[in-house]
């Protein structure tokens, strides 16, 4: 009698039976099925190494202004430890001489420096989700002006490596906050005419430290 009343429940309360007893998702489970796609979106400090030179006046170098800029990244995970991320953002930066000439303001280029890296990403720590990555960087310079006593000034555009270090702390499946520091290994050449030196050329090795921090959204 029991087993035949048990056959003649509705399937839809059968079903209802078994997933009120199924146990719910882990955490990791609810990450992996996630979309592969993530944004941040932070505020970033563009932190230069003032170094460089000028072809024929020893003793003389170059120094760079830092600069605070808003900056977008997109990442996609190829599976749940590795993801690659493109960061997209433009500052400027003031030039100046150091050492032998003086602090002379050479002049002003804009930057537009998109970096594309491959990430690891470490999955078993929960909420916190810590991650390491490296990859390349190239260097597009505009906008450049010059000050009073220089005219031509042309920094070229360049290649340069990047490794960065970082963390999303997950609050919900789909926001989070993101620390993120890398390091961009960039060394180019410029040149530009001074009144009184004549055509000048040199190197300028501006290796920026990013250093930022922002919200992070997982589709």
């Amino acid at each position: 009698m029991a087993s035949t009343f048990c056959l003649s429940l509705p399937a839809t309360m059968q079903a209802a039976d078994l997933t009120a007893f199924s146990p719910a998702p882990t955490a990791e489970e609810a990450i992996a099925a996630a979309s592969p796609w993530m944004l941040r979106v932070r505020g970033l400090g563009v932190i230069t190494h003032d170094s460089g030179t000028i072809n024929g006046q020893p003793g003389t170098g170059l120094a760079y202004s830092d600069t605070v800029i808003p900056e977008l990244d997109i990442s996609y995970f190829f599976t749940d430890n590795i993801a690659a991320e493109l960061i997209l953002g433009t500052t400027f930066a003031k030039i100046n001489t150091t050492g032998a000439l003086g602090e002379i303001d050479v002049g002003k280029t804009w930057l537009l420096p998109p970096t594309l890296t491959l990430q690891y990403h470490f999955t078993n720590f929960g909420a916190f989700k810590p991650y390491v990555g490296a990859g390349v960087n190239y260097s597009l310079f505009y906008n450049q002006s010059e000050k009073a006593g220089f005219t031509n000034l042309d920094v070229k555009n360049d290649f340069g490596a990047a490794v960065q270090v970082g963390f999303d702390y997950m609050l919900t499946k789909n926001w989070g906050v993101n620390f993120d520091v890398k390091k961009i290994f960039l060394e180019t050449k410029w040149s530009a005419t001074h009144t009184a030196l004549g055509d000048i050329s040199g190197t300028a090795k501006i290796d920026p430290w990013l250093i930022g921090a922002g919200v992070t959204y997982r589709f």
